[in-house]
């Protein structure tokens, strides 16, 4: 078997679970505002607070998906595994 085969293989499986980790963030993201519509709904008058901390909390969640898909980039583009294998 070719190592370079092998490494290009196992850094697509390996991007691919780095995507599957977006899941994740958007499962947070629509929880996060949920709540933040629930919480809304029981008190109008804490809507700013609220609405702040749900955009920062979202920016937070959001950083996770922009690392896995950079993490998934790096595997495909630019393999920094390819040569090291005799």
């Amino acid at each position: 078997m070719d190592s370079t085969a092998f490494v290009m293989g196992c850094s697509a499986i390996g991007a691919g679970l780095a995507i599957i980790a977006s899941i994740g963030s958007a499962i947070g993201q629509g929880m996060a505002a949920s709540k933040a519509v629930e919480s809304i709904a029981r008190q109008p008058e804490s809507r700013g607070t609220v609405m702040t901390t749900l955009f920062i909390s979202c920016a937070i969640i959001e950083t996770t998906a922009i690392y896995g898909l950079i993490i998934a980039l790096i595997l495909l583009m630019a393999n920094p595994f390819v040569g090291q294998l005799p």
